[in-house]
């Protein structure tokens, strides 16, 4: 090979890292927040029926059946993200007597922010939860901008300072994302970090559809958290 042809290589093998950079910024800053509302619009049809008959099963057991929670977005701006409402409406008096009567599940909600049989789901709220259909509401969330599709799955405020990462706060939340569908409901909430922060450098078109291929599975095989 010539020293005219090994230059030619040499500058195509270098330019390579740069065109990857040029698709994951192209990706990240114009493609997928359009795509979110695109595939929430085509998605409507859908899925605002599907809303509608949930929430009239949840008004019929007597409750509210929408329920709003703050949440922290991109840049640590807070936002109210949505669901069906899966719990009690003394949910929060119940999980602090529930916590005080049971050290092991003190210690798992400490660890996890989340318990494995928590006494504040209702018995159709566990189904709404298992399959994800609480989560629907979200895609408001998205629309109005707040969330994204996929994402890191959006954490409250007083859960900052158990959180040690810094690639969450560059994206905005998802409905689905990498931790999610990878170490879902086996990981502890601070160990979410890392996944966060993989998942915001590795950003692209392709490993989210994976994502949401992924998600489908989750979904079918109800283990929603």
């Amino acid at each position: 090979m010539s020293v005219k042809s090994r230059s030619v290589v040499l500058a195509n093998v270098a330019a390579v890292p740069s065109i990857e950079a040029s698709s994951t910024w192209l990706y990240r800053s114009l493609v997928k927040r359009p795509l979110d509302v695109i595939l929430v619009v085509l998605a409507s049809p859908v899925v605002l029926p599907l809303v509608v008959l949930l929430a009239l099963i949840v008004l019929l057991d007597g409750r509210n059946p929408f329920y709003s929670q703050q949440r922290v977005g991109r840049e640590g701006r807070i936002f109210r993200m949505w669901k069906l409402r899966s719990m009690v409406h003394d949910a929060d008096q119940r999980l602090d007597a529930y916590l005080a009567q049971n050290p092991e599940a003190r210690q798992e909600w400490e660890s996890t922010q989340k318990l494995r049989d928590d006494p504040r789901v209702t018995r159709f709220g566990r189904m709404l939860r298992a399959s994800s259909l609480d989560e629907l509401p979200q895609l408001w969330n998205v629309l109005t901008g707040d969330m994204s599709l996929v994402g890191p799955r959006p954490m409250m405020p007083d859960q900052q300072a158990m959180y040690p990462g810094d690639g969450y706060y560059k994206l905005r939340p998802g409905i689905t994302g990498f931790w999610q569908t990878a170490g879902r409901n086996k990981t502890t909430f601070a160990a979410r970090a890392w996944y966060d922060d993989r998942y915001e450098r590795s950003l692209s078109f392709a490993g989210d559809v994976a994502i949401l291929v992924r998600t489908v599975s989750v979904v079918l095989g109800r283990t929603g958290c």
